[in-house]
């Protein structure tokens, strides 16, 4: 009998249409805005924050890097667990020895990312700085335990007339393989509000950048409203191309869909990303600069949001109508799930509640939940 259910219920994957929750295109869907703590207390560095969330010291936990007005790179170890994070004390990244300081005139002290830039399996620092340079500080110690070199600027143009990369104020720096040839390449946010693009033309350990590109949207530059872009390139709709999240001078968060491929991204037209239903809008013109992670290891994506108040912002992503595993999409093993609570109550052993999807929930898993299902499913494989 079950299995004559979940092959009516294939069938009907296939052939039902409905307007009942259909699922928005854009995998980024976040709750209320909530401020990360240390100690109990709202982080706040002093103004301006930048943050990012990596394991800086190897112990299998993320930890929280965030430059800050004053130049520095903070550092708070993540002191809870996966699904937990919490944090203490910080301490300043090191460069020879002093507290790593790159400060410049305006809002942005520095735009700190952790990278592995010359294959010597140790984490490095890229610094984006106010006066629009960009600076690789390759790390001298472990990768256990990272300190930085003087740091170094990166340079563009052919070999012999190479220059500083400067895209003229606010480098907000973001690491990608743009084409997808196996080498790192910079897509560079800045005062301007395009998105400027190093292609990478040596190796992926000795990365070498002939010429200063840009993001292309309906055929010309990419500008992100009100400028300041401050960008995160990375698959946010699941349909494995990469997108483009990025912050701007008022504080909002902005998604730019890739309607061209993965390995030669291109866009057209942008959408605010809303947190518990209303779009993201800080208060004021704060600078927003995001940072996609996966703040409590459970496979939905979530944000960080830096801002001139110094606070981080996180926003966690809530799950997909329809992924019952979770595991962050809508896939067939989910309709399994599904297949196997059909037709069922709280009654039943093999009730599912998170199958009783429809709106408002009648306790019984029947064709609306299917329907909402299917929308779901549907729009996830675009």
């Amino acid at each position: 009998m079950k299995q004559t259910v979940v092959v009516m219920a294939a069938f009907l994957v296939l052939t039902i249409t409905s307007n009942a929750g259909i699922c928005a295109e854009l995998s980024l869907v976040l709750g209320p805005e909530e401020l990360v703590e240390a100690n109990s207390v709202d982080i706040a560095v002093p103004g301006y924050s930048v943050p990012s969330y990596v394991d800086w010291n190897n112990d299998g936990l993320k930890d929280l890097i965030i430059g800050g007005n004053d130049g520095k790179v903070r550092v708070y170890l993540n002191v809870g667990t996966e699904s937990n994070p919490q944090f203490s004390a910080y301490f300043h990244a090191q460069s020879n020895g002093a507290d790593l300081v790159r400060t410049g005139p305006g809002c942005m002290g520095c735009f700190p990312r952790v990278v592995y830039w010359d294959g010597d399996a140790r984490k490095d620092l890229l610094i984006g700085r106010v006066e629009g340079y960009v600076e690789i500080f390759l790390n001298i110690g472990t990768d256990e335990s990272p300190t930085f070199d003087g740091g170094t600027l990166l340079q563009e143009g052919p070999l012999g007339s190479k220059t500083n990369i400067n895209v003229a104020g606010r480098a907000t720096s973001c690491i990608v393989d743009w084409n997808n040839d196996d080498k790192k390449d910079m897509a560079i946010g800045a005062l301007d509000g395009r998105i400027h693009l190093f292609i990478n033309e040596g190796t992926d350990t000795e990365p070498d950048f002939l010429v200063e590109t840009f993001a292309q949207e309906d055929g010309s530059d990419l500008y992100v409203p009100s400028n300041r872009s401050s960008p995160h390139v990375c698959d946010l709709d699941n349909d494995d191309k990469k997108d483009l999240l990025t912050g701007n001078t008022n504080g909002q968060l902005i998604f730019y869909r890739n309607v061209g491929t993965d390995a030669a991204p291109t866009f057209s037209g942008y959408v605010l990303v809303e947190s518990d239903g209303v779009p993201i809008d800080l208060p004021g013109t704060p600078r927003s600069r995001p940072f996609v992670c996966d703040w409590t290891g459970d496979n939905y994506l979530d944000v960080l949001i830096g801002a001139l108040d110094g606070n981080v912002h996180l926003y966690q992503g809530l799950p997909f109508l329809g992924d019952f595993e979770p595991d962050g999409d809508v896939d067939f093993f989910d309709f399994a799930v599904l297949g196997s609570a059909w037709r069922s109550t709280p009654n039943d052993d093999n009730w599912n509640s998170a199958c009783d999807i429809s709106d408002p929930k009648d306790g019984v898993i029947d064709e609306l939940d299917l329907a909402i299902f299917t929308e779901n499913w549907l729009a996830s494989i675009k």
